[in-house]
């Protein structure tokens, strides 16, 4: 059977997708060849209004559809607190958990050498004016348990330390249910160091 070089294409562009792999953009992509024409409209039409609606927040850089993200202008959030997370989607987690009240700080991305994304390219002095700005006392850095992250968190930590503030990393440890026959060595060590008293 011949290639179809427009299916292809197609493919190609789901294939740019987190986790979507060949054979996952070819079935996407012969799916929606299935598709009614009306769904593949409002697929369109959705796609077009997220992309057009949908912006950073101007102050913490959460994603939002309005002129500020409901977490900035809640007045009943306690601002004096602050998660600093690398990306937008990074605060679901944090909010499906219902019980923290503080605000945050979207990163942008995180500092990779490799890639030459280093501390100017990230909302790393956004995070200081608002520091200044909005009075934080804590910053929880929340960055992933990698290489950059962890060098993120460092330097974050390192230009702060001149500053009257608190800096916390999130504790790694074991997850609630798992075996010592499925822990790692570095999430043991990271969970004998982070031990609590009972």
């Amino acid at each position: 059977m011949k290639d179809l070089k427009v299916v292809d294409k197609l493919a190609d562009s789901f294939s740019q997708f987190p986790s979507i792999g060949s054979k996952t953009a070819e079935r996407m992509a012969y799916a929606l060849l299935d598709m009614p024409q009306d769904e593949v409209e409002n697929l369109l039409k959705n796609i077009k209004e997220a992309k057009s609606k949908i912006h950073p927040c101007p102050v913490c850089g959460i994603l939002t559809d309005e002129d500020c993200c409901s977490v900035c202008t809640d007045p009943d959030r306690n601002h004096a607190e602050c998660i600093v997370v690398a990306l937008s989607k990074d605060v679901l987690p944090f909010e499906k958990i219902g019980t923290y009240n503080g605000t945050y700080h979207v990163l942008g991305g995180l500092i990779n050498p490799s890639k030459n994304i280093g501390p100017e390219n990230l909302k790393i002095e956004e995070l200081v004016n608002r520091i200044v700005k909005e009075g934080i006392k804590e910053l929880i850095i929340a960055t992933n348990a990698t290489p950059e992250g962890e060098i993120t968190a460092l330097y974050i930590s390192k230009i702060l330390s001149d500053r009257n503030i608190k800096i916390t990393r999130l504790a790694y440890g074991m997850p609630i249910g798992a075996s010592f026959d499925y822990i790692d060595s570095l999430t043991l060590e990271k969970a004998l160091k982070g031990r609590t008293k009972i």
